[in-house]
């Protein structure tokens, strides 16, 4: 039986393969310049038309509308249910294998279908860190669904794009592109729903479109929510159970249900990041006077993040965040309390984040006319052995500026030389410059 990848070519290739003409394919219901249209991809069959059609094909509606048969349109959606909740809750190299098989057994019949698991890939790979695989593979989709809106859209692979480009260092892409979502966003009137929340957290990671991730945060701010991860593999586990047993319908509503079991949570940790960043954005801004705003927002992400056990370092971040604001203002005691607190979180891993425990140790020691001596030591034996990026530039930044505070000008210029590389930038320029450069 045809199977080509669009309903109009499905309907040509049946219609043919039956030596029936257009006319005698509309009948006395439907008129032949109705059925051509249809063939050539100008209208889509309404579901009453497509059963008619079905019947006079001597095929079923779900393979009219979809290209395969109803048994192997749920084991597929299965298949990719369960691809969904590796990637979420499980290993994101396993999703990757599963949503490649989707696609091969898909293949160029099913073109949707392809399209999604495609997606499902892109995902995988940006999830397991490899940022180069998931920009190829979300540039591949963008372009088609430039070229067919009605399998995917658009909006979606702009933000995801945005984010890889940033985490991958190439801020002015992720600017671009964070542009043009923003535009998109702009003209529907969208600032609340899982949408809204994936862009606003691309930009504020960015470091642009502000006012926009400000409208996000006040539509819906930083929300409770528990870690319901247990459930998750429970039902996940008995969808597998099923689908054992042959069950296949019973399965996939397990999944489902597994994978609306821990939306809210990932929704209410995304909401936290972006509520984290805006508030490190706020403390390193001498201008944002609306302190009082950032200390609330640092404070419920770590509340948040301190209900999920795999967010760790993201609540040691929201400690550091607030620890930053908290300098801002002048209590240098709490600061270093909740940096001390994120010490603890990272449990003696070593890095950027530990070092900026110690950076805030020293700015603290500095406020109070102590010695900081030994606080950037430590931070500067940390980022040491940090991977240069540009979280570790910004960080060897800020050693350099608290050396010269401290008097030390030999090892402010050092520091300053060392944020330079850490982007990649090996010249001898005077560490003032840094800041400018940092900055592009």
């Amino acid at each position: 039986m045809p199977s080509q990848g669009t309903i109009g070519d499905r309907v040509r290739g049946l219609r043919l393969s039956r030596r029936m003409s257009q006319a005698q394919l509309a009948g006395p219901d439907l008129s032949d310049s109705y059925v051509s249209l249809i063939e050539s991809g100008k209208r889509t069959p309404t579901p009453v038309v497509a059963r008619l059609l079905a019947e006079r094909l001597g095929c079923t509606t779900e393979f009219l509308l979809h290209g395969i048969e109803p048994r192997q349109r749920i084991d597929t959606e299965l298949g990719l249910r369960h691809a969904e909740l590796e990637l979420y809750h499980g290993d994101p190299a396993v999703a990757a294998e599963r949503f490649t098989e989707i696609v091969q057994a898909a293949g160029e019949d099913n073109a949707m279908l392809a399209a999604h698991a495609r997606l499902g890939v892109a995902r995988a790979m940006e999830a397991q860190g490899r940022l180069s695989r998931a920009v190829e593979a979300y540039e591949r989709l963008r372009r088609e669904a430039a070229a067919h809106p009605e399998r995917l859209a658009d909006l979606p692979l702009t933000i995801a794009l945005c984010r890889c480009y940033q985490r991958a260092g190439d801020r002015l892409r992720a600017r671009d592109l964070g542009a043009h979502a923003l535009g998109q966003v702009d003209r529907l009137g969208v600032t609340e729903g899982e949408l809204a929340v994936e862009l606003a957290l691309a930009l504020v990671e960015a470091e642009t479109g502000l006012p926009y991730v400000g409208q996000v945060l006040s539509a819906a701010g930083p929300e409770r929510a528990s870690d319901r991860s247990t459930e998750v593999l429970a039902l996940w586990q008995a969808s597998v159970t099923a689908a054992e047993g042959e069950d296949s319908a019973l399965a996939v509503q397990l999944a489902e249900d597994a994978i609306a079991a821990g939306r809210p949570a990932r929704i209410a940790v995304r909401r936290a990041r972006i509520a984290m960043h805006w508030a490190r954005l706020a403390a390193a801004d001498p201008g944002n006077t609306d302190l009082d705003r950032a200390n609330a927002l640092a404070r419920s992400a770590a509340e948040v993040f301190a209900e999920f056990p795999a967010e760790r370092q993201d609540h040691a971040r929201s400690l550091l965040a607030l620890s930053s604001v908290l300098l801002r203002t002048g209590d240098t005691e709490s600061a270093a309390e909740y940096a001390d607190g994120a010490l603890h979180l990272l449990d003696g891993v070593k890095g950027t984040l530990a070092a900026a425990a110690h950076l805030v140790f020293a700015e603290a020691a500095l406020a109070r006319s102590e010695d900081p001596a030994l606080s950037l030591e430590r931070a500067h034996d940390l980022l040491d052995v940090a991977t240069p990026d540009r979280e570790t530039a910004r960080a060897w930044r800020t050693l350099g500026d608290l050396w010269g505070r401290a008097g030390v000008l030999d090892r402010q210029s050092g520091a300053y030389r060392r944020a330079l590389e850490a982007v990649g930038i090996r010249v001898n320029i005077p560490g003032a410059l840094t800041t400018t450069v940092l900055a592009r």
